[in-house]
């Protein structure tokens, strides 16, 4: 990490910035739940002269500083925390049991803070900006809730940005890709029902289990041999259940899946070959099948002409050094996704650190790379002056 990276006016704040940072994650908040969150939020962008709308999809906070005509820009941060009990052993680790800041949405939220500072002391941009705090990221479609609540008409954007932590990648690098880049998200339970009875005669029974396990075998050939080679896709089984006695035969069994894909053609194709295995894998048993399929988070993808600029204010600011190399589509999902569908923008990804330390998102060891604060705080500023010149 290269601390030329670092404007003055962020490095004067960063001891506080890091505070805030981890008061955050001391009192984390689930999806829809993040009252002290947003209220903090929005005190502080009051107090540091932005107009402020709160509850926006839920609990979400806009804060906007207009200065006359011209371009429109939108920056966004999420909020929520995941339902993990966190075991990383830190003086300011979560004081809500069973709830943890798995994923670093305190850290971009503090980036986005930090940046809202110095972006109001300074007076030479032109236009409006708009600082989006999301809430309801982790599952649960804050992005779309805010915008079915009016985000784009009552804050209209030109463009709108989003920054993800990476873990793996050094800290404060900064990443791009235009075109697909986080894969849709859909999950999938298959209920299969046969005949249960005594395990001493099977023969008398339609075992569902055996029926699931046939289903989850099958299902492995889905993307081996359905889905072309340079595509990407993901089918896990993540749980299956039946059953709770040893010498019974369960009337019936659930598996549940993750579905993911880097198009809208191979997410449709994923969708139909699941319910041809699964229902073809039943029937050839003598057991049937019910197919709850539920379509959550669609592909995102970035925009390449707003991909391309943000890039290059990271290359002309922070030089070649500051990018991660050949950045690559990741299967994890993201819901800034409904935003880029209604929205020209990019969603960026800077590095938490690599080795042991800096271990993987939604693991209760894992915390935000403070180092990573500032840096990100300052791209936000750089990128947001060059817009709105």
């Amino acid at each position: 990490m290269s601390r030329q990276w670092v404007l003055p006016e962020v490095a004067a704040i960063e001891t506080e910035m890091i505070a805030l940072r981890r008061e955050l994650h001391a009192q984390p908040e689930l999806g829809f739940e993040e009252h002290a969150t947003s209220a903090l939020v929005a005190a502080k962008l009051q107090e540091w002269g932005y107009r402020v709308t709160r509850g926006v999809g839920g609990t979400g906070v806009v804060g906007t500083i207009e200065r006359g005509g011209g371009f429109n820009l939108g920056l966004r941060a999420d909020m929520d925390a995941l339902p993990v009990r966190e075991e990383t052993g830190l003086p300011y680790a979560s004081h809500r049991d069973g709830v943890m800041h798995a994923c670093g949405h305190d850290g971009h939220t503090a980036m986005l803070l930090a940046a809202a500072r110095c972006l109001a002391e300074k007076t030479q941009w032109r236009g409006t900006l708009h600082l989006i705090f999301q809430p309801a990221e982790e599952g649960l479609g804050g992005a779309l809730k805010m915008i079915e609540d009016g985000l784009f008409e009552r804050f209209p954007c030109d463009a709108v940005f989003a920054m993800h932590n990476v873990p793996g990648f050094p800290a404060g690098r900064i990443g791009f890709h235009s075109g697909a880049f986080m894969a849709s998200a859909d999950e999938v339970t298959i209920r299969v029902i046969g005949h249960g009875g005594h395990a001493a005669a099977p023969q008398q029974t339609i075992d569902p289990v055996v029926v699931g396990a046939s289903i989850v075998m099958a299902l492995q050939s889905v993307v081996s041999r359905n889905v072309a080679p340079h595509d990407q896709a993901v089918v896990s089984v993540g749980a299956l259940h039946a059953g709770s006695a040893s010498n019974v035969i369960a009337p019936h069994a659930d598996l549940q899946l993750s579905v993911r894909a880097l198009s809208a053609r191979v997410r449709a194709l994923l969708e139909r070959r699941i319910r041809e295995v699964a229902e073809g894998q039943a029937r050839s048993y003598g057991a049937r099948v019910e197919i709850d399929y539920r379509h959550c988070y669609p592909v995102l993808v970035n925009h390449c002409d707003e991909t391309e600029l943000a890039r290059r204010v990271a290359l002309e600011w922070g030089g070649a050094q500051m990018l991660i190399d050949d950045l690559r589509p990741l299967m994890a999902s993201e819901d800034f996704a409904y935003m880029l569908e209604r929205c020209p923008g990019s969603y960026l990804s800077i590095g938490n650190g690599e080795g042991a330390q800096h271990c993987s998102l939604h693991n209760p060891g894992y915390d935000f790379n403070d180092s990573s604060l500032a840096i990100g705080a300052s791209y936000w500023v750089k990128l947001a002056e060059h817009i709105l010149q």
